[in-house]
């Protein structure tokens, strides 16, 4: 009898233990680190934070923001991957983490790409800073520009690199908000997940390229960050993990040591894949498969496609809502690409808690005389 009420009593405890300290909420988390930050990357929800607006050197998670313009100007059509780059004297012998650049050779902006998120080389970002705006300085200004339009109050670019320099700062958040635009380019992810590769140079002579941020081989999900380390700095990290529709943000800044930036990271991710949920209804640029009905036009409608997109971020366990999509009634040739002609939103208790635009896919001509003429004819 005495056994079994042992037994007994041993199972209360493990189910209490289980229901009890499954898991932890974000009040009860503790980082060692000096700032960490969590964050929804597609609506910004922050769910932890500590100290994460506290302004601190940041090394070479500046490369963010180094990445972040190479990869705008490739979208805007200013640069493209297979265009070469001249290397300066000062590119080549920046020191640091580096590629080990040919002083005067060319290299493709692919490769040099490759090089900054792999392996953090300092000598590859000032050769591409210096191909994008003529100058470290210009491209500097480029960054503080760019820091501004993405209300980073609290960050000043000094250089490229991230090596220390005084007056460059950033916090967690600002980092995460940065972090949040360069992943929205596709592009970024072709080297994310390369966890070694040879740097071809000119001459034919090879560098081995080593991934720095050690979480995508360690944590499911994870595909995407880029690491940091200068003594005043200490140990940083953003990372990028991804689950089904839901896809996190986190930062560490002043981690002790190497191996609790990526320890303190794998346990915000953990937290807010425990905790939350996201839900996609539609990406961007989707089509809704419904057009829209357009007077006076040749084709009489309009094909719709989505604006932005559309997702709904929350606890788990919580309702996502209703989709409502609303095509405007009086829509008139002549249309442009772009044009907005309604609106997809989710509605939750009477509330709309995400929406975007319906746009025109393409150019809609208005009908001219000569199709009235055959309309006419058709139909009588």
């Amino acid at each position: 009898m005495k056994n079994k009420i042992l037994i007994f009593v041993a199972l209360v405890v493990v189910l209490l233990s289980f229901f009890c300290c499954g898991s932890a909420s974000a009040n009860e988390m503790e980082m060692q680190s000096k700032c960490a930050i969590l964050m929804s990357a597609d609506t910004g929800e922050i769910l932890f934070k500590q100290n994460a607006d506290e302004k601190r050197p940041i090394a070479s998670m500046v490369k963010i923001m180094t990445l972040l313009l190479c990869f705008d100007n490739i979208q805007q059509g200013k640069l493209n991957f297979d265009e070469m780059v001249t290397v300066s004297q000062r590119a080549s012998s920046m020191g640091g983490s580096q590629a080990f650049l040919d002083a005067g050779s060319q290299y493709k902006v692919d490769d040099l790409l490759k090089s900054i998120t792999i392996a953090s080389a300092n000598d590859s970002c000032v050769a591409m800073a210096e191909h994008v705006a003529g100058s470290v300085e210009g491209f500097v200004n480029l960054m503080n520009q760019k820091a501004k339009s993405l209300n980073m109050n609290d960050t000043v670019f000094v250089n490229c690199t991230g090596l220390p320099a005084p007056g460059q700062f950033s916090t967690a958040h600002d980092v995460a908000k940065m972090f949040s635009a360069l992943i929205k380019h596709d592009d970024y992810f072709k080297y994310t997940t390369i966890w070694m590769d040879d740097f071809v140079h000119p001459g034919g002579r090879i560098t081995g390229l080593t991934n720095t941020n050690k979480l995508i081989k360690q944590y499911n999900g994870c595909d995407g960050g880029k690491t940091g380390y200068t003594s005043e700095a200490m140990h940083c990290l953003s990372s990028t993990a991804k689950r089904n529709d839901m896809r996190l943000i986190s930062v560490i800044i002043g981690g002790p040591d190497s191996k609790t930036r990526f320890d303190e990271s794998k346990k915000l991710f953990d937290f807010g894949f425990a905790n939350y949920q996201s839900k996609i209804y539609f990406d961007k640029g989707d089509d809704i498969k419904q057009k829209a009905t357009v007077l006076g036009s040749k084709n009489k409608t309009a094909d719709i496609i989505v604006q932005d997109k559309l997702v709904v971020f929350g606890k788990k366990g919580e309702n996502f809502g209703d989709l409502v999509i609303e095509i405007d009634k009086n829509i008139k040739a002549p249309l442009k690409q772009g044009d907005v002609l309604g609106k997809a939103y989710v509605k939750q208790n009477d509330k709309i808690i995400a929406q975007t635009n319906l746009i025109s896919k393409y150019d809609v001509e208005k009908s001219g005389f000569f199709d009235n003429v055959k309309e006419f004819i058709t139909n009588w």
